[in-house]
């Protein structure tokens, strides 16, 4: 298998809210809810980075479309990490994303490996890793 990963989808409850945390609270880059002309087909993508965006789209519908029963979503199944440049940005992101409605779970703090992160659930659960780690800066 040749890596091509260009989307990650997460499950949402509430697509509305869900973009209005997104693109609104975290500032991504939206066309906004596609596809709402067809039945389970309502989506939005955000561009994170040249190659690859973030879909959200209504845990209904992935059950629908995968024909999986809808089980009980768990916020541990994976994380998101967003790497930033500075110990700064780590606490700059945690902040937007708190008052944009996500949830700290666990506040900024020095890491065992020698970076420096946190963590937040958005408001359908799903857990972001706001890290900084000198060994993996992001291109500015």
């Amino acid at each position: 298998m040749q890596p091509r990963v260009t989307v990650i989808t997460i499950g949402v409850d509430d697509l509305e809210r869900a973009l209005h945390f997104y693109r609104d609270g975290l500032g991504l880059n939206t066309e906004g809810i596609v596809g709402r002309e067809f039945e389970h087909g309502a989506v939005a993508f955000f561009d994170l980075q040249p190659g690859l965006r973030l879909a959200i789209w209504p845990r209904a519908s992935i059950a629908h479309d995968t024909g999986l029963a809808p089980g009980r979503p768990s916020p541990t199944e994976f994380t998101l990490g967003h790497n930033v440049l500075s110990r700064e940005e780590v606490d700059s992101v945690l902040e937007q994303a708190r008052q944009a409605g996500a949830t700290i779970v666990k506040p900024a703090q020095e890491t065992f490996w020698g970076g420096y992160a946190g963590y937040f659930q958005d408001p359908d659960g799903h857990l972001w890793e706001v890290v900084w780690n000198p060994q993996l800066l992001p291109e500015a």
